[in-house]
């Protein structure tokens, strides 16, 4: 993940979740991806805090570093001469197809783009194969970028001799929870909820979400299959989802009693994180310290992968 500070629900639900339930069927690797966050902002003086955000908040969801190692892309220099490597094994016609790419440069509002910026699912199926990934746990909109992976991953091992495994995406059930707005949930778009933000924070931001355009007065009847805040039922809120539709649908249910009650939920799912944020962040000694261990650790795979590279390719 890219080191851009703080996190939101949508990494919660599209990431975390689903990255701390695999960690007890199989061996994880959390990478900072520091080089990543520079391909569409060269500035580097916020890295540093923005990492340490980051990885609060991981912590704070339930990464246990002692099973899934966290390091800084940066510090593990293997990843850049895989990068290098893979470059020579796709055309820049294949990278300019990609839809994701696409997106950013739309959603960004690029009027160009860098060469690392076209070339960045290059240096992430880098960061995935220098581990030998099998499973990669991804948002839905990320699965076109593993598809380059493994279509790397094979024209190596043709090329070569087989070094890596030809990894598969995981979704999770809900993989993107839009913004307040209806847009994808973005800091910068200002429609997002932080894993850091107080319960009053949550409920004036929740007051501000987008509703049914047709459903103006509280006795007018909604649909709750376009209402965003009906999906942040779905997910924080399971248990209701029946009385909720009922209620919207019958126009019994206001949307400002909807949006509390919707509130109240994600305040109490999130009311854990917050406690954990809260100790880890006093302590970021403890956390510098969780990150160096897991670059070693991160070192001493990336030496063994990139020495079975080197003998396949004869460099060695």
């Amino acid at each position: 993940m890219r080191p851009t500070g703080k996190l939101h629900l949508g990494h919660l639900v599209g990431a975390l979740e689903n990255w701390v339930a695999l960690q007890d069927e199989f061996q994880n690797f959390h990478l900072i991806a520091d080089y990543h966050a520079l391909t569409t902002d060269p500035d580097s003086s916020s890295l540093k805090g923005h990492s340490l955000d980051m990885v609060v908040d991981w912590l704070a969801a339930g990464i246990d570093p002692v099973k899934s190692p966290i390091f800084r892309q940066s510090k593990v220099k293997e990843h850049a001469e895989l990068h290098l490597i893979f470059s020579m094994l796709v055309t820049t016609s294949r990278l300019e197809r990609n839809p994701s790419l696409k997106e950013q440069v739309r959603d960004l509002e690029l009027e160009t783009v860098a060469y690392g910026h076209l070339g960045y699912p290059v240096l992430q199926a880098a960061d995935i194969l220098l581990y030998r990934g099998e499973v990669v746990p991804v948002g839905e909109d990320q699965l076109p970028h593993i598809e380059i992976t493994r279509e790397i991953a094979r024209r190596f091992n043709t090329q070569y001799g087989r070094v890596f495994p030809e990894p598969e995406g995981r979704v999770t059930k809900f993989p993107r929870l839009p913004g307040l707005d209806g847009r994808k949930m973005s800091k910068s778009l200002g429609n997002s909820i932080l894993l850091s933000d107080t319960p009053e924070e949550i409920s004036r931001k929740m007051r501000t979400a987008v509703t049914d355009p047709q459903k103006v007065r509280r006795n007018d009847p909604g649909r709750p299959d376009i209402c965003l805040v009906f999906a942040y039922h779905q997910k924080f809120n399971s248990g209701e989802t029946t009385n909720i539709r009922t209620g919207c649908e019958s126009g019994q249910l206001g949307c400002v009693d909807c949006k509390t009650r919707c509130a109240a939920r994600i305040v109490e799912a999130t009311t854990p994180i917050r406690e954990r944020r809260a100790r880890f962040e006093s302590q970021p000694e403890q956390v510098w310290a969780i990150v160096e261990d897991g670059e070693r650790r991160a070192r001493s795979v990336a030496a063994e992968t990139m020495s079975l590279v080197h003998d396949v390719m004869h460099l060695g």
